[in-house]
């Protein structure tokens, strides 16, 4: 019992986490509730609703927006970056969510707040879980790289299809639609590495 009100109190900071962040970022960019709701295709009903804490948005829906106001996915869980952040993740630090849609869990493992061009992120990747990413128009081009530590997942990038096991390090862009599947009967844990380049993404499209 004391486990699930820790997960329940997690989700409850993190939502409110997230409900900050989105509305500070969406301000900062000078966007109306409107403006983000046409670029992303999310409702601004529903774009409300996370910035008020009040709904779990899955992992497809706080991508669209991330792609939208020109960051990634992994910068939403993370701090507004200060040149007076430390540069060391402690484990105990770092900020660990679960997509309520697909049950797949993602970490923040780079410092939180600390200037950096380059993020990284453990995801674990339950069995028969799928996780498909189908944004669209991208404010700033992302690269991203993916290491299979444990297990083994297919992907599927635009038409391109992947098998990937432990070992294995895929290097892609994000400006196709994007599924991560496990078929497997254990879970798959890999590392993501990414780099966004502001400059080249005016006409990316994922």
């Amino acid at each position: 019992m004391d486990r699930l009100s820790s997960l329940m109190e997690n989700a409850s900071a993190l939502n409110a986490h997230l409900a900050t962040r989105l509305r500070d970022l969406r301000t900062e960019s000078g966007m109306t509730l409107d403006g983000l709701s046409e670029r992303t295709g999310v409702s601004r009903s529903m774009i409300s609703l996370i910035e008020r804490g009040e709904s779990s948005p899955t992992a497809a829906v706080l991508d669209k927006l991330a792609a939208g106001l020109g960051v990634t996915l992994a910068s939403l869980f993370a701090e507004k970056d200060s040149q007076g952040a430390s540069p060391l993740a402690r484990r105990a630090d770092q900020r660990v969510w679960r997509d309520p849609d697909s049950g797949y869990m993602r970490r923040n493992l780079s410092a939180a707040g600390f200037p950096s061009p380059i993020e990284l992120v453990e995801v674990v990747l339950p069995p028969g879980a799928r996780v498909a990413y189908d944004t669209g128009h991208r404010a700033a081009a992302v690269h991203q790289q993916i290491w299979i530590i444990e297990g083994e997942i297919d992907l599927t990038l635009g038409e391109e299809s992947y098998h990937l096991s432990a070992g294995d390090c895929l290097s892609m862009r994000l400006d196709r639609p994007t599924i991560f599947r496990n078929h497997a009967d254990r879970p798959a844990r890999y590392v993501v590495a990414l780099a966004t380049d502001a400059r080249a993404g005016s006409g990316t499209q994922r």
